[in-house]
């Protein structure tokens, strides 16, 4: 999908092709990473179950819940199978399947509810600055851009239809121990339409960024760095009140807990007037391994 702007290209991407009444085909963008964006198969897939909700039910989706079971190749589509689980009196239940290959890769439950009135509370938003009193993220210098591998340059150098503000921005080429949490700010660069659904699935497609790099944080490393091997193994996703992905949300993310060569991070989104719209939770596999040219000699989700 070349010279289109950067959020038509992601909205494009998110617009699966309809096979079938259930079956549906995505392709893929190499941004630069090491296989398929996890952001990009948890929004698509979102897409498909979304594509088969009855709109006049006027359910909308409230929670997700997936699992990574193989690295997505980026240079082929991926398939879609949605199975209709069920329709009930106030909810509905899509489990979804992502296929690339012949092989199941990913597959996910997402649960649809229509609006009603009930107790309210929620957490309080943390105190960090407005976004405009933080500065953009500043380039990787040339010179240390050259010595980095050309898969590693390309994800560094790339453009995002997303742009960030960091509260307390991490040299992630240099990491060095921190507390285990993360705040940041984030919204599409452009202004889009006002569909709920397409702005959950860009919220799916988001929410992978950077929430795993919290379990990096206490042990001074980082996934730039070549004997570090990192894969997200499930994902978690719950839609709490309306938002838009085209305004500023924060994202506060903690880990609790490191073992077992799997780290635990949590996120909560906030808009800017301090609703909570949005709750994420991901487990990761994350191995040292000696040296960079043992890392492909250690099987990651196989």
């Amino acid at each position: 999908m070349p010279n289109k702007p950067l959020v038509a290209e992601l909205i494009e991407l998110l617009a699966l092709e309809r096979l079938e009444e259930n079956l549906f085909r995505g392709q893929s963008r190499d941004i630069g990473s090491k296989a398929v964006f996890g952001g990009q198969v948890l929004g698509q897939a979102l897409s498909a179950a979304q594509a088969t909700v009855d709109p006049d039910s006027r359910r909308r989706a409230h929670s997700l819940h997936a699992y990574f079971l193989r690295a997505g190749d980026v240079q082929a589509p991926i398939i879609y199978d949605v199975d209709r689980t069920r329709d009930g009196g106030s909810f509905s239940v899509r489990r979804v399947s992502a296929i690339q290959h012949g092989k199941v890769i990913f597959f996910c439950a997402a649960s649809f509810q229509g609006d009603e009135d009930g107790v309210e509370h929620q957490a309080q938003m943390p105190e960090v600055p407005a976004p405009e009193d933080i500065a953009e993220p500043p380039p990787v210098p040339p010179e240390v851009m050259a010595t980095l591998p050309v898969k590693m340059q390309r994800w560094l150098s790339r453009e995002l239809p997303f742009e960030f503000r960091y509260v307390q921005p991490r040299n992630e080429l240099n990491p060095q121990p921190l507390p285990p949490r993360e705040r940041f700010w984030f919204r599409l660069t452009e202004k889009i339409g006002d569909s709920p659904e397409l702005h959950r699935t860009l919220l799916a497609y988001a929410s992978d960024y950077q929430l795993l790099g919290a379990a990096n944080f206490p042990h001074g490393i980082s996934y730039y760095q070549p004997n570090v091997q990192m894969a997200s193994l499930d994902h978690a996703l719950w839609f709490h009140r309306p938002f838009r992905a085209d305004d500023w949300l924060l994202y506060a993310i903690d880990s609790p807990t490191a073992q077992n060569s799997r780290g635990m991070a949590r996120g909560l989104i906030f808009d800017r007037t301090g609703r909570l719209v949005a709750s994420a939770a991901q487990e990761g596999l994350i191995r040292v391994v000696p040296t960079a040219s043992d890392v492909a000699h250690v099987p990651a989700r196989e």
